[in-house]
């Protein structure tokens, strides 16, 4: 029986891509999830499977940046790796890890993880284990209407297209960066495969990764794996994007699946380096286009926030009726 190697696997991808249901799949084929976890709610009634001190420990470092979970600033991958960069930061990282040396494989899943790949590298061969990364795949057109059901229900058909707009974009984003990030140790898992025929699915990622799974937990995974989950079969017409937009998506699409059979290609992270050239110009336009709205706004805002202090501070300084009554 081979041994099984000492593994800190991070499973990322967009949100609403299945990273969830990887995650628990996995868990119950042998993989250990450090508790806490995040505690489920009706978006995700199944669980996240995401180890709540990560989660906070991801957050705290994003917010710094800033840099949003979903973010579709080309900039922000540089802006998330100066925050990861605080060697305190790898330090509490090492201490945690440190915690969970009695398990041999640790799954770690946050979709934020991709954007802070420099303190996980820096981090995990210090406890003496091996670096791996597991990123779920879906088209963003799926993704940007699985948000939208999730979230964005009951908002005005406005917002709900400028937000499908910015989720697209932040999937094109993402894509690049994950490319880069994960360079390595690395599978891909399509949402749509691990539905149809999971044993496939995480075979085969298992194979490039050499996981060890337990086949004990193949009937829990039977059990738990849902297929209902593939409710958001989007095509491209029902979203309002802009044209370059969605060709680049699609073409970023494409690349990806591609790293499912070969995780190393390298002729697809040229092709995908240079769609990233592209968009970061797109998003440079969108940028230069909407620059008269965003002084407006931030003008009404710092309007806003001087007539709250103003009129709290008025409000301090007025006598209060009653306190004082004439002798």
């Amino acid at each position: 029986m081979t041994e099984t190697r000492r593994r800190v696997l991070l499973v990322t991808g967009s949100g609403r891509s299945g990273t969830s249901t990887v995650a628990g799949a996995l868990s119950r084929l042998g993989l250990f999830v450090p508790p806490p976890l995040v505690e489920a709610d009706e978006t995700n009634p199944r669980g996240f499977y995401e180890s709540q001190w990560v989660v906070d420990f991801h957050k705290e470092l994003l917010n710094r940046a800033p840099v949003r979970t979903i973010d579709a600033r080309p900039e922000a991958a540089a802006l998330a790796a100066r925050a990861a960069a605080d060697p305190q930061a790898r330090e509490r990282l090492v201490g945690w890890l440190a915690e969970q040396d009695v398990h041999a494989q640790v799954l770690v899943k946050d979709p934020r993880a991709f954007w802070l790949h420099d303190v996980w590298r820096a981090a995990v061969p210090e406890t003496g284990r091996e670096l791996a990364f597991l990123t779920m795949l879906r088209h963003p057109v799926e993704v940007a209407g699985s948000r939208d059901s999730a979230y964005l229900a009951d908002e005005a058909e406005g917002f709900r297209r400028q937000r499908a707009t910015a989720n697209v974009a932040a999937w094109v984003n993402g894509a690049f960066e994950t490319e880069v990030a994960t360079r390595g140790e690395r599978a891909f898992v399509r949402h749509v495969d691990l539905l149809a025929d999971w044993r496939g699915a995480l075979g085969r990622a298992a194979e490039q990764l050499e996981l060890t799974l337990d086949p004990a937990g193949d009937a829990a995974v039977d059990d738990f794996i849902d297929t209902r989950l593939h409710r958001a079969r989007t095509d491209w017409d029902q979203l309002d994007v802009p044209d370059e937009l969605r060709d680049l998506a699609e073409r970023a699409w494409e690349l990806m699946n591609a790293l499912v059979d070969s995780p190393q290609d390298r002729a697809v992270a040229e092709e995908l380096a240079g769609l990233r050239e592209r968009y970061a110009r797109l998003h440079d336009h969108a940028v230069a286009i909407a620059i008269d709205h965003t002084k407006a706004r931030e003008a009404h805002v710092r309007r806003t926030v001087r007539a709250n202090v103003e009129r709290e501070l008025g409000a301090r300084t007025q006598p209060r009726r009653g306190l004082f009554r004439r002798s």
